[in-house]
C-alpha cells in the first residue's frame, strides 16, 4: 500500500501556469490552422465561380442554423424538466389504499 500523505496538491500558481500553457498551445494551433487554410486557398490557380461561393455561404448558414436549433432544443428540454430521470407515479385508481403508505 502506498502512502499518499507525502504528496502535495498543486498550488494555485502551478495550476494557473498549466492553464496558460494549454491556452498558448491551442492558440498556436489555431494560428497554424488559419495560416495553412490561407496558403491552401491562395496558392491554387483555380478560379471559384460565383455558384461555388453561394454554395459555401449556404452550407455555412445551414450548419449554423442546425447548430443553433439543436442548442436551443437542449436548453428548452433542460428548462422544461425533460432531462430529469423518470419516476414512477402510481395510478390512484389501481392503488387499493389510495396512495398512502401501509406500514405493517
Amino acid at each position: 500500500m502506498s502512502d499518499t500523505s507525502n504528496q502535495t496538491a498543486p498550488t494555485a500558481s502551478q495550476g494557473g501556469l498549466a492553464r496558460w500553457v494549454v491556452i498558448a498551445v491551442l492558440g498556436a494551433l489555431l494560428v497554424a490552422a488559419g495560416a495553412l487554410a490561407y496558403l491552401g486557398w491562395s496558392r491554387t490557380d483555380t478560379e471559384v465561380p460565383a455558384s461555388g461561393y453561394v454554395a459555401l455561404v449556404l452550407g455555412v448558414v445551414f450548419s449554423l442554423v442546425v447548430g443553433v436549433g439543436l442548442m436551443a432544443l437542449i436548453f428548452y428540454s433542460s428548462r422544461q424538466g425533460y432531462d430529469e430521470p423518470a419516476t414512477l407515479i402510481p395510478d390512484p385508481e389501481s392503488d387499493p389504499d389510495g396512495g398512502r403508505d401501509n406500514p405493517r
